[in-house]
Order: structure tokens, then sequence, then C-alpha cells
């Protein structure tokens, strides 16, 4: 069965997380989860794709696991959380999992987010409609063209630093 297509499914370079790709995803993260365990880790390593029947993963699920396609499992219900362990138990860091599945080295990867990230140029939508969201849209609309941001108005009562001062010397 297709997937339903959302609005949020044009975020580049994720895919969200929501109830169908929970329900979707089942198998995989229970596998994901198994591998807290330590035997079941041993279990994983001696014979993956054996360990992996027990999970009822579709065929697209099973190869995703076996090439470590991290984006793949993600697209095919994985939780990052879960997938995360994966990686673990093949000794690698969540940093290094981040670099692969953005196509970076684990260096070029931490020099990008120290940095600031990745910039949002050409990173708007798949679609390439490179247009901001709709909700976005929506709330620019409310406001009057040239409108300023309210100023934060000064509160008479004192702020929550000053009443803790002033709490400690009594």
């Amino acid at each position: 069965m297709a997937r339903e297509q959302h609005d949020y499914d044009d975020i580049p370079g994720t895919f969200v997380f929501d109830a169908e790709r929970s329900r979707q995803g089942y198998g995989i993260n229970m596998f994901c989860m198994s591998l807290m365990k330590d035997g079941n880790r041993k279990a994983f390593k001696a014979n993956e794709a054996e360990y992996l029947k027990k999970f009822n993963l579709t065929p697209e699920q099973t190869d995703a696991v076996l090439k470590r396609d991290y984006n793949r499992m993600l697209e095919l219900g994985g939780n990052i959380y879960f997938t995360a362990k994966l990686g673990a138990t093949d000794g690698h860091s969540f940093q290094h999992l981040a670099a692969v599945m953005t196509g970076n080295t684990q260096d070029g990867y931490a020099k990008m987010m120290l940095g600031g990230g990745r910039g949002i140029e050409g990173n708007r939508s798949r679609s390439g409609k490179n247009t901001p969201s709709k909700f976005l849209s929506a709330a620019a609309a409310k406001k009057p063209a040239g409108a300023k941001p309210k100023a934060k108005s000064k509160s008479k009562s004192k702020s929550k630093t000053a009443k803790r001062k002033t709490a400690k010397r009594k």
C-alpha cells in the first residue's frame, strides 16, 4: 500500500516520523531495540540475515538493514533514535551516522555543524518549490505590512532573578 503524501514530506534532508511511518517501521524499530541486550547483539552479529527473520521485516527493510542504509531505514519507518542502536552495535558514534546520512565525512560533518549547519539555500523543499511552509505564509498574512514586533513592556514586578537575590538575602 502506497504511503499517503503530506505537506511535510517535502521537507528536505529528513523523513518525518509520523503515525503512518511508525506503523510501517514497527518491525525495524523492534529489531533495533532488541540490540539493547548483549545476547541479541551477539546473535545478530553471528548471523544477521537469520536474526532479522524474527521481526517480520519487508524485503526492502531487510535489505536496508543489511546494507546499513540508514536513510532508507528512516524512509521505511525506522526511527532515528532506534536505528542509532544498530550503529552503536557496529561500533559507530551518532556523529558518524549523521555524517554518513548526509554524504559527509565525520570530520566534515563536525565542521559543518560547528559552522552553523547547512545553509537554507536550495534546502527549502524536495520538490523544488523553494517556498516557505504554508504555515509560515499564513502567519505572515495575519500581520499588517510593515508591522514591527512588539517591544517588551517593562514589568512593574521584579524579575525572577531579582526575586531570587532578594530571597537569598533574607
